[in-house]
């Protein structure tokens, strides 16, 4: 819908002019005299197609197909190894001790977090939930790298970004328990968090719905002459829906200031990448679709946060989309609903567990730094842990959403449908009040 919306949008805005093609030899020339409807014209002794299919393509008499592994793999960017080493001393991150110390404690509150909630499914108390482990670099060194008011369309391990842009721990408590504080008054599964203060849309379970969204945000955005973008988050798996290339497609011919973030895991639920696709990840399709990419080690923070930032200067400046995909191994389940030990070995996520993770690297490099210790460390997970639980508490204790938002919210003013369907609520409730507790809910305003 935002992205119809914004398609309409631009046949209201004809009358405004639009950045024009720079007029240089081979496609872009073609491209733009094909739009004016200027015919063009393959010259006799040209080496090159000139037609708007081809990006000014060679001409040769020698046959051959292109393979795949006849290309190398598109290069992973990083800054600081496994061991906290940085790999390059002229490239030491260009960022100071309290922002590092900031991104550090959200990695850390989101892993605890993560865990505490996932006990916690288990135990009865929620319903359902998605740990980030191993993805705690990509969120939270991502937001570290945009503005505060750019949009954020997530999936459903951005727990770090929210945490990064200040969605505070009894935010997250009242939508895991859906309770009259959440946002999306308990209509959503756990997990689905918003933020309209965060400029953060909120989570869908479908899969890859958001990307397409993202687009049209981008697009409304371009056309308004923004000077936000718009940074869209999925996993490998999603990049398998037909939305994904969708999305892609139309962000890179109708320009828009969009940054895709892929967190390439090796999982899409319980299927390897071997098996999701062949060729070289998802970047090699970034740049099929003409869209600047770049592949990211996952694990450094600090390389994640670069790349996002030059990826947003990108998208700004030159009011394109860029595709970011970050390599990390996902060391917990799906979801709370999943065994990831009856399509992978347990030894090779303990082996992934102990090898190399986020948080681990970035303490690593802290220490070095001389920025932080390990009792520190250990008084910060502690609190950090107390904080969690004192939260958890609060939103548990809280009622449930009013009975009437079933049916509030689809239009501006309920239907008379809706109307005559809360009446009949109504009357069965207070003849039959025996059989309906409604001591866990919060009373409306129509007394439901």
């Amino acid at each position: 819908m935002v992205l119809l919306n914004s398609i309409r949008a631009s046949s209201r805005r004809l009358l405004v002019p639009g950045p024009r093609l720079p007029t240089t030899a081979g496609y872009f020339s073609s491209t733009a005299l094909a739009r004016e409807n200027v015919p063009v014209k393959q010259p006799s002794r040209s080496d090159s197609v000139l037609f708007p299919g081809a990006v000014n393509s060679k001409f040769t008499n020698e046959l051959k197909f292109q393979k795949p592994h006849d290309l190398p793999a598109i290069p992973t960017y990083r800054l600081i190894d496994a061991h906290g080493v940085v790999v390059d001393n002229s490239r030491e991150p260009d960022v100071s001790q309290e922002l590092a110390l900031k991104m550090y404690k959200d990695m850390v509150t989101t892993s605890i977090m993560d865990l505490l909630m996932y006990e916690s499914q288990r135990q009865g108390r929620i319903s359902f939930y998605m740990v980030s482990a191993g993805e705690e670099g990509i969120a939270v060194g991502s937001a570290a790298a945009l503005a505060p008011d750019d949009v954020i369309f997530s999936q459903y391990r951005e727990q770090g970004v929210m945490m990064y842009r200040g969605f505070t721990l009894d935010e997250f408590m009242n939508q895991l328990f859906a309770n009259k504080f959440d946002y999306g008054k308990g209509r959503n599964m756990p997990i689905h968090f918003m933020s309209e203060r965060l400029h953060m849309h909120p989570i869908s379970s479908p899969l890859a719905t958001q990307i397409p969204h993202s687009v049209g945000a981008a697009y409304a955005l371009k056309l308004d002459r923004s000077s936000r973008i718009v940074v869209c988050f999925f996993g490998e798996g999603a990049a398998s829906e037909g939305d994904f290339h969708a999305a892609l497609n139309i962000a890179a011919t109708r320009s828009c200031p969009v940054v895709f973030i892929c967190r390439n895991n090796g999982f899409a639920i319980s299927t390897p990448t071997l098996e999701q696709y062949k060729g070289d990840g998802i970047a090699s399709r970034g740049v099929g679709y003409g869209i600047d990419t770049v592949r990211v080690d996952g694990n450094d923070i600090m390389a994640v946060r670069e790349v996002t930032m030059r990826a947003r200067d990108i998208a700004l400046k030159e009011q394109k989309p860029v595709l970011i995909e970050a390599m990390s191994y996902r060391v917990s389940h799906h979801s709370t609903s999943d065994d990831s030990f009856a399509y992978r070995a347990k030894v090779e996520v303990e082996d992934w567990k102990h090898r190399d993770n986020p948080i681990t690297r970035m303490r690593k490099w802290l220490e070095a730094k001389s920025w932080w210790t390990g009792e520190q460390d250990q008084e910060l997970r502690t609190q950090v842990r107390k904080d969690i639980l004192k939260a958890f508490v609060r939103a548990e204790k809280e009622k449930k959403p009013a009975l009437e938002n079933l049916f509030l919210d689809i239009y501006k003013t309920p239907s008379r449908d809706l109307e005559e369907q809360m009446a009949e609520l109504r009357r069965i409730i207070e003849e039959y009040p025996d059989e309906y507790d409604l001591g866990a809910f919060d009373r409306g305003k129509e007394g439901l």
